[in-house]
């Protein structure tokens, strides 16, 4: 996804689909490359706390790439043509390919995945209970907005890990194809039907609430994870910067609601 510009376009024309928010605050981090940003894995967890934060990133993470598959398989049998479905498959299968990733890098630091994983069931199936779409257009807003904010929470805590680590995190957030597609058909549907541009926006703005909600309980859940992104461990926010975070990350949404022709 990239981020959207207005000059040298037709009035009328469709924004292009919003990138993951690349903030000042996120861009400085990763240029000055210092402490734990600058080491690699081999020293970085010599720290345990540091090694413990990390397990619970990659955990959350692989449950919530498996997570995804399931969701995009399962969202795959409410699409309208053939040609949909077989693109909700594909993705599916790539948040699948992302899963195998970060399941086999927690294997090979010596992490039983599934035990990595298991704290994180709760609040993300939860997540996803509270937020089942009712019909494809809203599971094409969830893939998109829902999706994004999550990983753009994961590309700010990225910045401040172990090179090696960060390399594994940014790969698998790579877009799978949601931006354009879920842009395309949405804004179709909007044509077509002007009125459900209404329902759709709520139906975001909701989304945007609970998944801020749910990152802020998966930190507040592990010690580990939320000492190391308020600066206990490594090279952490302080908390004037999580709220400058958060806020990157609600401008980011509302680029993505225009992208899809939607009021934040």
């Amino acid at each position: 996804m990239r981020c959207m510009t207005t000059s040298d376009k037709p009035e009328n024309a469709p924004e292009e689909p919003a990138e993951p928010a690349e903030s000042t605050g996120s861009a400085e981090a990763a240029e000055a490359v210092t402490g734990i940003a600058a080491q690699d894995w081999a020293r970085a967890s010599a720290d345990p706390q540091y090694r413990a934060a990390v397990v619970d990133l990659l955990g959350a993470l692989a449950y919530g790439e498996l997570a995804a598959f399931e969701r995009l398989a399962e969202d795959a049998k409410l699409a309208p043509t053939l040609e949909d479905k077989a693109e909700l498959a594909k993705m599916a299968s790539a948040e699948f390919h992302h899963f195998e990733r970060l399941r086999d890098r927690l294997t090979e630091i010596g992490e039983e995945p599934t035990a990595a994983m298991e704290p994180f069931v709760a609040a993300l199936d939860g997540f996803h209970r509270q937020t089942a779409p009712s019909d494809w257009l809203e599971g094409l807003v969830k893939a998109y907005v829902g999706d994004s904010i999550a990983s753009d929470f994961y590309r700010e805590v990225a910045v401040r890990l172990d090179s090696d680590s960060r390399a594994l995190v940014l790969a698998v957030l790579d877009d799978t194809g949601h931006a354009g597609f879920a842009v395309d058909r949405v804004r179709a549907a909007i044509d077509a039907d002007p009125r459900v541009g209404g329902r759709l926006a709520l139906w975001a703005r909701r989304l945007m609430g609970e998944a801020l909600s749910q990152s802020q309980r998966v930190v507040a859940d592990r010690d580990a994870l939320s000492t190391m992104l308020v600066g206990g461990v490594a090279d952490g926010f302080d908390l004037a910067e999580v709220g400058r975070m958060f806020s990157r990350i609600t401008e980011a949404h509302t680029k993505r609601m225009a992208a899809l022709g939607l009021a934040a």
